[in-house]
């Protein structure tokens, strides 16, 4: 019985020393705007790398005939993103979209201004500042409503873009290796 506890003890020593003996963890920004910060980070990551990623051909393809295209999807994100974003930054006049016919670079030059857009409107949220209400259309809604809004939407639709992606036979970023 004491030969077990001694293996036991000299077991939990070594371990203990080889998790001291580790490098620590990268520290990362904590609490609820850092959370926020890279949710968005994330999912812009994946929605720029779909919209680069689907042949320019292909951005009329919809699996179905009243299902919306992918140029269409990616031009909604664009849309919304402007609105929302827009609101937190109290920019007035919002860039336009081009039509979902328009080409691939068009499409993808109106999806990175929105994202330019949104970048500037996360860079200014802090934990002390989510629960202020800001002007978005006719309404007051919170920063903390806003930017996880557009996190929660742009998550949405960054699924749609996946779909599409793989009935293209593709592999949707957030499935790379």
């Amino acid at each position: 019985m004491q030969r077990i506890r001694l293996v036991c003890t000299v077991a939990g020593l070594m371990m203990s020393g080889v998790a001291f003996g580790q490098a620590p963890a990268v520290s990362q920004a904590s609490g609820p705007a850092a959370e926020v910060q890279r949710s968005y980070a994330g999912v812009k990551a994946n929605i720029l790398k779909s919209a680069e990623q689907m042949p320019a051909e292909s951005y009329t393809y919809k699996p179905e005939p009243d299902i919306r295209t992918y140029a269409r999807v990616l031009n909604h994100i664009s849309e919304a993103q402007q609105r929302s974003c827009g609101a937190v930054n109290g920019t007035k006049d919002l860039a336009k979209v081009p039509p979902e016919t328009a080409d691939k670079a068009a499409i993808v030059e109106a999806l990175k201004a929105s994202f330019a857009e949104c970048d500037k409107a996360f860079a200014t949220v802090t934990d002390t500042n989510l629960a202020d209400m800001l002007q978005a259309g006719p309404a007051k809604r919170s920063r903390v409503g806003l930017v996880w809004g557009t996190v929660s939407h742009d998550s949405e639709q960054y699924a749609t873009l996946a779909l599409y992606l793989r009935l293209k036979g593709l592999t949707p970023p957030s499935s790379e290796k």
